[in-house]
């Protein structure tokens, strides 16, 4: 049995911790995403009221990203974290007993999201800090496989659970559900005993300025032409990308291919090659692995093309399969590199900025996908979409700073790229390619 347990979970404890408890709060954040929608219109709401909900948990990353990052790099991370959690714990399980007692409406439920996204946007930063003071630099890239696994195979499971939870106790059962995970995940943190950091140079400290310590991480984000332009790149897939997927795939399902069901189909072969994807990460070591993802993000922003080809369902979920395959390896490939060459001190800032970016510019995409559609037509959208989502990834993988990030950090350097400071990395020593 024991060699059936990832090597990273026998020799690294307190990652151990943390992958239990989040395991299951992933799985109840997938409930969540069910329960939700169905929540509004349990209690009288619209759409439009399910739209405003959403904007209501994505919002707050505008607004707390940059600060998250900040206290994420001046305190301890596991307790923001923990804090994090527990009033996650609240909120959700103060939106069930509104539910289940028939006394809440649209406006408690959009307050209590705005909460809920707040905390979100002081957790994000902070959990990718943590990992380099829970695992050894070796063992990274396979610490983010395992939890980019558990993220896949919750967006399988998830669905699934939340269906018969909604059917069996109501959208307010379902929160219920998703509250006590909150509740174990907080558990879990509380018993983190993270490393101390190396590094002090940029960590800020507490009663410093905020504005300076916020310029401290983003010169080192401007400081990196790979981090910066691997910014860019993702801002496009969550802006340009994601909307079809999110958007204009549920059009094309309810208009062409018969309904809910066969999109489901589409998103299970997603989630699916996602979860191939996270097993190939944890497995597959390249010397330079930003050039594997850049390449890999070029195969995942052909996704509104492929919705929007025409092919039979069957096809377009293998295809989609793909693309899930070359989502995962790019997040997981993304995130361990911002691990492995940022200062410790530093790295909850740069992944606030990612985080802003991304998540937090993502509700433009959304909001002008609509109207774009109805103007020029679903098809002729979904092309466009990929005429600019995959040269902006083939650009990303000209940039010579990108292609030649080693695996491993510099052990002479720190706090720029690779020993250089202008992005421009010289390549050391790095394992070579090897499937074991």
């Amino acid at each position: 049995m024991k060699s059936l347990v990832p090597g990273v979970l026998r020799d690294e404890p307190q990652f151990a911790r943390l992958f239990i408890g989040q395991s299951l709060s992933v799985v109840g954040d997938r409930v969540s995403f069910i329960a939700v929608p169905f929540a509004v219109l349990s209690v009288g709401g619209s759409a439009s009221d399910v739209g405003l909900l959403a904007a209501a948990e994505l919002v707050p990353m505008l607004v707390f990203a940059l600060v998250g990052g900040v206290w994420a790099d001046r305190f301890q991370r596991h307790r923001i974290m923990l804090v994090s959690d527990l009033v996650r714990f609240a909120v959700q399980g103060l939106a069930a007993a509104l539910l289940l007692t028939g006394v809440a409406e649209v406006r408690h439920l959009v307050l209590l999201m705005i909460v809920f996204g707040t905390a979100d946007a002081f957790f994000m930063p902070a959990a990718t800090g943590l990992m380099p003071l829970l695992v050894g630099a070796d063992r990274l890239r396979e610490a983010n496989a395992l939890r980019g696994f558990v993220q896949s195979a919750g967006l399988v499971v998830g669905p699934a659970l939340a269906g018969g939870l909604v059917a069996l106790a109501g959208p307010g059962g379902a929160l219920a559900v998703d509250a006590l995970t909150f509740a174990v995940s907080a558990a879990f943190l509380a018993r983190l005993a993270p490393r101390e950091m190396t590094s002090e140079t940029t960590r800020p400290t507490p009663g410093g300025r905020f504005l300076g310590e916020l310029r401290a991480g983003w010169a080192q984000v401007r400081s990196r032409t790979w981090v910066w332009s691997g910014m860019g790149a993702i801002s496009v897939y969550h802006v340009v990308v994601l909307p079809s997927v999110f958007v204009l795939g549920p059009v094309l399902a309810q208009d062409e291919w018969g309904g809910a069901a066969a999109w489901s189909v589409v998103t299970a072969g997603f989630g699916i090659g996602s979860i191939v994807g996270d097993v190939c990460a944890y497995r597959l070591k390249v010397r330079q692995p930003m050039a594997l993802a850049a390449a890999a993000l070029a195969v995942g922003s052909c996704q509104a093309v492929i919705i929007g080809s025409g092919a039979p369902v069957a096809v377009i979920a293998v295809l989609e399969a793909v693309t899930g395959v070359a989502v995962s390896l790019f997040f997981v490939t993304w995130e361990t590199a911002l691990q492995t060459h940022i200062p410790e001190a530093a790295l909850s800032r740069v992944s606030s900025y990612d985080y802003l970016l991304s998540a937090g510019l993502m509700p433009l995409g959304l909001a002008l996908t609509g109207p774009v559609s109805d103007s020029l037509g679903v098809r002729p959208t979904l092309y466009g979409m990929t005429a600019i989502a995959v040269p902006a990834a083939l650009a990303l993988l000209c940039v010579p700073a990108v292609r030649r990030l080693p695996a491993h950090a510099s052990t002479t350097t720190s706090g720029s790229d690779c020993g250089t400071g202008t992005g421009d990395d010289t390549v050391h020593a790095a394992p070579e390619v090897s499937l074991p």
